[in-house]
């Protein structure tokens, strides 16, 4: 492959490599049945992760926080954009309460972004964080956060409350955040990240989509971007169209270019690489604290 190539464009059928197993085993059959009969709320569920059963069979869940509606309104995600309900300050408990109800090992914790608000809800986020310990010691956490528009003070609150990971997604190289993250930018990102790792992150995380039209050239450099903010783990995995109102799919990227891209990224020095057409941010998860 030539270091200037395109990643080779496919049919948008979907390819074979996409296909899901059905979930099974009897940690996935308990989760399922704790969801169901308490009616709590997952992102594994609403944003039909393809990895959903895998990861609950590992006793690993992702919880958004904040509300369902986003002040942001990037291209390629399915969350409702607008104006946020108040602050629900009840929620950190519930959140805690829900998470030991299901037994939760590890526990991923994200928000829609909240640009309304002067804190940009970094206070919700501690306070969930510190009742997860509160009320369900055992698990261990990911927080995924938003980009808090830079502000330190507020990226200090996650900080101060120590989860085991801190993740912000990246989601697609330079050239196409305008059209992918809108509002979002991208070396305010990387500064995010190096800033989190600066200032204490035990382990510091970030996500790419391929699929919407990068070159290969364009990912290697957002993998050397990342490295050089000391960012720890890195997960690669190909975008998929939620609506037609979305951004649309531009390739469907060969397993052998995320097997490539995943030798590279750990020859650059990070811990963990997950790298492959179903990975999600939040995939094999609990094997990142480690």
């Amino acid at each position: 492959m030539s270091n200037t190539s395109s990643i080779e464009i496919s049919k948008k059928r979907k390819p074979k490599w996409l296909r899901v197993k059905l979930p099974t085993g009897e940690n996935y059959k308990q989760v399922r049945s704790l969801v169901d009969d308490y009616k709590l709320h997952t992102i594994c569920e609403s944003g039909h992760c393809p990895n959903m059963g895998e990861c609950w069979g590992a006793g690993t869940a992702t919880f958004m926080i904040l509300g369902n509606t986003c002040t942001r309104s990037c291209g390629f995600c399915n969350v409702a954009t607008g104006r946020p309900l108040p602050v629900d300050w009840d929620e950190p408990d519930r959140v805690g309460r829900s998470i030991k109800l299901m037994k939760v090992k590890h526990a991923v914790i994200t928000s829609v972004d909240r640009d309304d608000l002067s804190d940009g809800g970094s206070i919700i986020w501690a306070e969930t964080i510190n009742a997860i310990r509160r009320i369900s010691p055992g698990t261990t956490m990911e927080t995924l956060i938003p980009d808090f528009r830079g502000i330190e003070n507020q990226m200090d609150r996650v900080l101060e409350a120590g989860p085991e990971v801190i993740s912000h997604n990246m989601e697609t190289v330079r050239r196409l955040t305008r059209q992918v993250r809108i509002q979002a930018q991208y070396d305010r990102s990387i500064g995010v990240l190096k800033y989190l790792k600066d200032n204490g992150a035990h382990r510091t995380k970030s996500g790419i989509m391929l699929g919407l039209g990068e070159e290969v050239d364009e990912v290697r450099q957002s993998l050397y971007d990342l490295r050089e903010a000391n960012v720890d783990v890195v997960t690669l995995g190909q975008y998929l169209q939620p609506t037609s109102n979305h951004l649309p799919v531009n390739n469907f990227v060969e397993p052998d270019v995320f097997k490539q891209l995943e030798e590279e990224a750990l020859k650059l020095g990070f811990i963990h690489v997950e790298s492959g057409p179903l990975v999600r941010s939040s995939y094999h998860a609990e094997k990142h604290i480690l």
